[in-house]
């Protein structure tokens, strides 16, 4: 039976672009099939048809066409985390493993670098690496008792103002109880893998992925009681939009999917009981990819390294 791994990149940046043709070669020497989408091999073919690479993409298989979601091993992911993100929305009904290979910025969700290509690549071919999962949302919006609009988010999902010059008010409620209405810019409602995205920006918490929580965290709220807040992973987070509120409100979910929130919208989040599985290759705790990826400062520290060891 052939191996097929999804090749999904951010086809608007050269540097991807070519990390995704050295892929797809590396594979298909390995007598490993690579897969694409359809619209992204495209972007790809045209861009290889002009700068002499077109031998590499003739390998390349179709989604849909050539394997189905179904028949991935696993997803080889080139770009940053919004890349990432994008890849676990095409391959959700599978529940296909992610290996990113960091192209972007911080590039917190991937797994290896840009230099680590080559080695990446090997690793996927001898199957060296494990599979971790991580904890993920399902989110409805309500609208005159009635659910309008149901999604799903990894990161998180953030109920928003619409219109700058709007302040939004909203109830919070949490385990179906009221917690406390305010006026904001929005509201996050986090996982622990979205702490360092989103949330982290708004002033929330890094939660260690091995915790199992829900986050909230206001954005620029005007109340008293406006902190971030950390729950068990079975409670229920609901944002309602007063009918009173100044403006309407929008929904997004991990900047991908949206849908206008009116007054009195209302939006349930819960664990999902459908994951995201992330490949990892090294063993190593938290702390440290949290200082490597934020460049923090650790001159002085004196301890050793007797910590034990987690895939993160």
């Amino acid at each position: 039976m052939s191996r097929n791994v999804l090749l999904v990149s951010h086809v608007r940046r050269e540097e991807a672009l070519l990390a995704t043709i050295e892929t797809a070669r590396l594979l298909a020497a390995e007598g490993i099939r690579p897969i694409m989408v359809d619209v992204e091999r495209d972007d790809l073919a045209r861009w290889a048809a002009a700068n002499d690479h077109s031998d590499a993409v003739k390998g390349i298989g179709l989604l849909g066409v050539d394997a189905h979601v179904a028949d991935l091993e696993l997803a080889v992911v080139l770009g940053g985390d919004g890349t990432i993100l994008k890849a676990a929305e095409v391959v959700r009904e599978a529940n296909t493993p992610l290996l990113g290979i960091n192209l972007g910025h911080v590039g917190f969700l991937a797994e290896s670098e840009r230099d680590g290509l080559h080695d990446a690549v090997q690793r996927v071919v001898a199957k060296d690496y494990v599979v971790k999962e991580r904890l993920t949302l399902d989110v409805t919006v309500e609208v005159d008792g009635k659910v309008v609009y149901s999604t799903w988010a990894l990161n998180e999902c953030t109920v928003e103002k619409s219109a700058a010059e709007k302040m939004l008010s909203v109830v919070v409620e949490v385990d179906q109880r009221p917690l406390s209405s305010f006026g904001a810019d929005g509201i996050v409602m986090s996982t622990p893998t979205g702490s360092t995205a989103y949330a982290f920006s708004a002033g929330g918490p890094v939660v260690w992925p091995s915790v199992e929580a829900l986050l909230l965290v206001p954005i620029s709220a005007h109340a008293l009681f406006s902190r971030p807040l950390v729950v068990s992973p079975s409670s229920l987070l609901a944002v309602e939009v007063a009918q009173d509120s100044s403006g309407n409100g929008v929904l997004w979910c991990d900047g991908r999917r949206t849908t206008p929130l009116p007054r009195g919208a209302r939006v349930e989040v819960r664990r999902s009981e459908a994951s995201v599985r992330l490949a990892r290759f090294r063993q190593g705790v938290f702390t440290d990819r949290l200082v490597a990826k934020f460049a923090l400062p650790v001159a002085g520290w004196r301890g050793t390294n007797r910590g034990a060891d987690e895939v993160l």
